[in-house]
């Protein structure tokens, strides 16, 4: 039984909530266009968000597809092995908070790359961080927007195309309209539509579940028991590992860490990530109730994972409810697409303006630009790349997809951010030995993972999730080629130093 078999006759109120939330957005949009008057309002929204705002558009941000479809997805699938992703994912912003949340903000970056030439005085290592950046986002981006193609397909039945370009065009026109400003306003409102969407629809269901006596799910020993099934004897590392890269990976996410820089200062950072994490525990509890019930009303293996949520309905209500549940799901599903698919193209067009267009391109030409239009250029490119990318591929799990952009980010930028905060004898020599090693093991592991690869013994676990040994071959890395180099220690570290971990409150003038 194929999802759109499950579906027939949602589509008009699933297409209304969608083209309702795209509106929402756009408008959202242009009050924020308004507000936007310089770089920095680009940037990093004059760094002037409060906690509770910037905590919301985090949680709009951060709460991707792989969030709202694939949890429930891989817990209809796999059973409770997968009850440790919403831990993870949750447990990424405590370790950002508690390591290095205020001095990433007191570092007065924009962006990962700009905090890597503060600390390391290096263009070599800012480059290598920019291509990363860009990197990462097109992974995440790809399987956002192939993603919406397919829930649109799903209710309406048009080309899986038509989804990845009103997503394109949504978020292009907020990004190219605003920036910061306006993805600021837009995440923080389509967090709580997210929420309400999953969470309404969830506790209809459970009082129907309930009504029908609470039958028990339909699974076999595997889904019940943790740490069972196919390839038992890897279960455990693959567990680990996944955990590492989702605790590791959130501070090296480009589009989650820039956010930190739109505080005004270091205890507003704090707050922050207190509040995300509040925001994130709330939400987290629904993903796994549709998984469960995907078992009690969906046949095992009747449908596939990233489509549980949006089929769930018309499997247990009749008509009408069905069909308004159904467009409720699918109003936050396209919610969770243009939030998440905007902070990746604001943190990738960062990157390609500052270190392509700016210091490449324009450099090489008589002509200069103002700094906000290389920006608007930089924000249509790093959207049409990934979607002309998305139409040339197979569809990529969304799961499977964000899970190596985390592996990666954990291999590469989080221990550059750690041992950037952390040890004063970090080099430029070493940080970048470190990222590429890390970067060509995760990449190199995720590229052969998804084309097939390692299908027996322990390539498999190794491949599927790398970060439990990539990361710390990268730890590894700097610090012996940063011991080994001594010399290269940047003479402006102790300053730099002072200023990440020095209180405000202390320099008040800073």
């Amino acid at each position: 039984m194929r999802l759109t078999e499950v579906a027939t006759g949602a589509s008009l109120p699933s297409v209304g909530a969608i083209v309702l939330v795209c509106v929402a957005t756009l408008t959202l949009g242009v009050l924020g266009m308004r507000l936007a008057r310089g770089t920095s309002d680009f940037y990093v929204a004059g760094r002037a968000v409060s906690p509770w705002r910037n905590a919301s558009a985090i949680g709009g941000e951060y709460l991707s597809a792989a969030s709202y479809l694939g949890v429930a997805g891989l817990v209809y699938t796999q059973g409770a092995d997968m009850l440790w992703l919403p831990v993870g994912y949750t447990i990424g912003y405590l370790v950002l908070l508690v390591l290095v949340a205020a001095p990433l903000r007191r570092s007065g970056a924009y962006t990962l790359p700009d905090f890597a030439e503060v600390r390391l005085r290096s263009q070599p290592v800012r480059l290598l961080s920019a291509g990363l950046v860009v990197g990462i986002g097109w992974l995440y981006l790809l399987p956002q927007m192939q993603g919406a193609g397919l829930a649109l397909q799903h209710v309406s039945g048009l080309p899986t195309w038509v989804g990845g370009v009103v997503v394109a065009a949504v978020i292009t026109a907020g990004v190219v309209g605003g920036g910061m400003r306006s993805i600021t306003l837009v995440q923080a409102f389509q967090y709580w539509i997210k929420l309400s969407a999953i969470a309404v629809p969830a506790f209809v269901l459970v009082v129907v579940w309930l009504r029908d006596g609470a039958p028990s799910p339909v699974a076999d020993d595997h889904w019940w028991e943790p740490l069972t099934g196919p390839r038992e004897d890897h279960r455990l590392y693959t567990t680990y590992s996944t955990l590492l890269a989702l605790c590791l990976g959130t501070m090296g996410l480009p589009h989650i860490v820039v956010r930190f820089y739109t505080n005004p200062d270091g205890r507003a950072a704090r707050r922050t990530t207190v509040a995300v994490l509040a925001l994130l525990g709330l939400f987290y509890v629904f993903p796994p109730v549709y998984g469960v019930l995907g078992r009690v009303y969906l046949p095992a293996g009747g449908v596939r994972a990233d489509e549980v949520v949006l089929g769930l309905p018309q499997a247990v209500v009749p008509g009408l409810s069905a069909d308004v549940l159904t467009a409720m799901l699918a109003g936050g599903a396209f919610a969770a697409f243009l939030s998440t698919a905007s902070g990746l193209a604001l943190s990738v067009a960062g990157a390609l303006d500052q270190d392509v267009l700016r210091r490449v391109v324009l450099r090489r030409t008589a002509g200069d630009a103002h700094p906000v239009q290389t920006f608007r250029v930089a924000a249509v490119v790093g959207v049409l790349v990934p979607l002309v990318i998305s139409q040339l591929v197979d569809p990529v799990g969304i799961s499977l997809a964000v899970g190596h952009a985390f592996a990666i980010a954990a291999s590469t930028f989080a221990p550059l951010v750690i041992l950037g905060v952390w040890w004063r004898r970090l080099t430029p020599p070493g940080a970048a030995a470190g990222i590429l090693v890390g970067g060509v093991c995760s990449i190199g592991a995720a590229s052969l993972n998804i084309l097939g690869g390692g299908t027996s013994g322990w390539s498999a676990p190794l491949l599927e999730a790398p970060a439990a040994w990539s990361a710390p071959l990268a730890v590894v890395v700097m610090i012996g080629i940063s011991l080994a180099t001594p010399r290269s220690v940047p003479t402006a570290t102790a300053s730099v130093m002072a200023r990440l971990h020095t209180p405000e409150a202390v320099l008040p003038d800073r």
